[in-house]
């Protein structure tokens, strides 16, 4: 007899929830399993600890290259092919441009221009070297490199990866809102995730069905900041290193929790037209953006009922 097991944990500095549909045998197990791999993957990725390979790179930057392993180096990889999909939006660079800004506590102030400028000097993907032997060197001293906008989407990823090894044929990993889910629940209905209404967050404006395919949701109402009437999200243009304005939220549905997770970002970057008109071009992918005046603009392919 096949039921729900739930757990949630704090993994990644953020909140997760795994669920699996399996046998009361196997239940408990596959959830430590869960566990187990989300917490591999943040000593392999944090840069916050001493040791993680981040770390290391980070504190190596404009001095001499890192040898990573094979797993680092291949997520690296990827990150450069998604800045230059996205002429630079995404950028896991971009990190030290957010320390300029006070999101999470006030009072709020803007930065010098001067400051600005030379934070900008130490960002772009382009700086990123990615040599033989899976040697990488960030090349300006100073530079720092984090995952946030990419990890908990590969997190998530690998996770699926583990439990469809262990047969299971139904499953919701959701790792702080970037969501991976197939098959069907226990009683044979979809697993379903809901949008949240970026201008009241606990009312849902539309569910959508999702098997096989992972969700992200990249918003600007709960880490924000108003300056003359205009409401500026904490999501920043690597390119300029501002604030973001115009976008309430992005939301991507595609295979893969990590492309979504990159491309929530990326897309609130860009803005309506070039982020819809990239993900218009990406097979399997769709996205739901709704605008500071609320209106909804979706890619070609995607059906709203």
């Amino acid at each position: 007899m096949l039921r729900e097991f739930r757990r949630q944990a704090f993994l990644m500095g953020s909140a997760f929830e795994f669920i699996v549909t399996a046998t009361e045998a196997r239940g408990e197990q596959l959830l430590d399993m869960c566990v187990q791999e989300v917490r591999r993957i943040e000593v392999l990725l944090t840069e916050f600890g001493d040791t993680s390979q981040t770390a290391l790179l980070n504190r190596s930057a404009g001095v001499e290259p890192v040898q990573v392993d094979a797993e680092t180096y291949a997520i690296l990889e990827r990150c450069a092919t998604l800045s230059r999909l996205t002429q630079g939006a995404f950028d896991i660079t971009a990190g030290v441009l957010k320390k300029l800004y006070n999101f999470k506590s006030g009072p709020f102030t803007w930065p010098e221009s001067s400051r600005l400028k030379e934070t900008l000097q130490k960002t772009g993907s382009q700086y990123i070297r990615l040599l033989d032997e899976r040697r990488v060197l960030l090349e300006k001293p100073g530079m720092h490199i984090g995952f946030g906008a990419i990890g908990k989407g590969y997190a998530a990823d690998r996770v699926k990866v583990l439990l469809q090894s262990e047969g299971v044929e139904s499953a919701v990993i959701d790792a702080s809102g970037d969501l991976t889910a197939w098959g069907l629940r226990s009683d044979g209905t979809p697993w379903k995730i809901g949008i949240a209404d970026p201008g009241d967050p606990a009312r849902i404006l539309l569910w959508l069905p999702v098997d096989g395919f992972s969700v992200a949701t990249s918003g600007n109402y709960e880490q924000f900041f108003e300056r003359d009437g205009v409401r500026y999200s904490h999501n920043i243009d690597p390119k300029t290193g501002l604030p973001v304005h115009g976008v309430k939220s992005v939301t991507v549905i595609s295979p893969s929790a990590e492309l979504c997770d990159a491309l929530a970002t990326a897309v609130f970057v860009m803005g309506p037209d070039a982020g819809l008109h990239l993900i218009g071009q990406l097979p399997d992918t769709h996205c739901l953006v709704i605008d500071a005046q609320n209106r909804m603009h979706w890619s070609k392919n995607m059906k709203i009922n």
